[in-house]
């Protein structure tokens, strides 16, 4: 079982860059593949990046080239670097985790995560 801790949201400008974070706690943490979601007002959580535990990623195709996900799996940290945001990237974001082993970006329903981030706000303004 794994616990997950969110920080690094905030209120940035169009155009802007924010780097979330996702400590976690618990056993065997690199044998997880761990993702990120994002969820708007009034709409469904999607799927925004996985990294296995091999460190093969995956990312959405709103985010290719500005968004970044990567993992420390030494300091049991998962992070998502986010550059030229835009308004519609406004949103909650979590962190969410699933014990698979190889490639994981095939993992993209909410409900293929049991473990889950309380969330962070991100916010961006035009």
């Amino acid at each position: 079982q794994v616990q997950l801790v969110e920080s690094g949201g905030g209120s940035v400008q169009t155009g802007g860059s924010l780097r979330l974070s996702c400590g976690a706690s618990g056993n065997e943490y690199n044998t997880y593949c761990l993702g990120w979601f994002r969820q708007a007002p009034g709409k469904e959580r999607e799927w925004v990046a996985s990294i296995s535990s091999t460190d093969s990623s995956t990312h959405t195709d709103s985010v290719k080239g500005r968004f970044t996900i990567s993992r420390d799996n030494a300091q049991k940290t998962l992070y998502l670097q986010m550059s030229s945001l835009k308004p519609e990237d406004t949103a909650v974001y979590y962190c969410a985790a699933r014990r698979t082993g190889g490639y994981c970006g095939g993992w993209r329903a909410p409900s293929e995560y049991p473990y889950w981030g309380q969330g962070t706000q991100v916010t961006v303004s035009s």
